[in-house]
């Protein structure tokens, strides 16, 4: 039997935890994938705050979950092998900590596992307006590797719902993984 295709989703305590929902939904009907989960405490307020789940409930969507604390998890090492990471939403908290290293919980700690092992890494930030210490970091995770995906809708698709949206949104970010997903948002093919 080949080994599934391992993906690491985090969601932090930005607000957008539909992305990180969604991002599990859709991989669910990929067989071959198998998603590593994990969320920080704050992304569990929001969780609740903005979709009215709880962590229960959103770990029925991982086949794979993990404490915010659990430093000594295998998505902690670069010797388990994944295709990267996707964290949708991320907050400029753990932009920061990406940033500059320092690995304080397990999500900063796989995505800084993921960069030197030169995975891919997505970051999706949620936060407007940036300061000038938000956009140096998203330099510098850029410089080192990571894919900054700041939560933007296309308006030429002409999309009539949030759901909508955010389905474009997570259509592209699993493009960079080529993972296709028909029908989740209709690519630009010009006039």
């Amino acid at each position: 039997m080949a080994q599934k295709k391992r993906l690491i989703i985090g969601i932090t305590g930005a607000t957008g935890a539909i992305y990180g929902l969604r991002l599990l939904q859709v991989l669910a009907d990929f067989s071959e994938w198998e998603t590593h989960l994990v969320i920080s405490k704050a992304g569990l307020i929001n969780l609740n705050s903005e979709l009215g789940m709880s962590k229960s409930t959103l770990y029925q969507w991982a086949d794979v979950t993990y404490g915010i604390n659990e430093i000594a998890a295998a998505i902690a090492s670069g010797s388990f092998k994944t295709k990267g990471m996707i964290i949708a939403p991320c907050s400029m908290k753990t932009l920061a900590a990406i940033a500059h290293g320092f690995g304080d919980n397990l999500i900063s700690r796989s995505a800084d596992v993921a960069l030197k092992e030169r995975r891919r890494v997505v970051i999706m930030p949620r936060e407007t307006p940036l300061n000038l210490a938000h956009i140096r970091n998203m330099a510098a995770v850029t410089e080192m590797g990571a894919i900054i995906f700041p939560p933007m809708p296309a308006f030429y698709n002409k999309s009539n719902s949030i759901a909508a949206m955010v389905d474009e949104g997570v259509g592209r970010i699993l493009d960079f993984f080529a993972i296709k997903t028909e029908g989740l948002y209709q690519p630009w093919e010009g006039l």
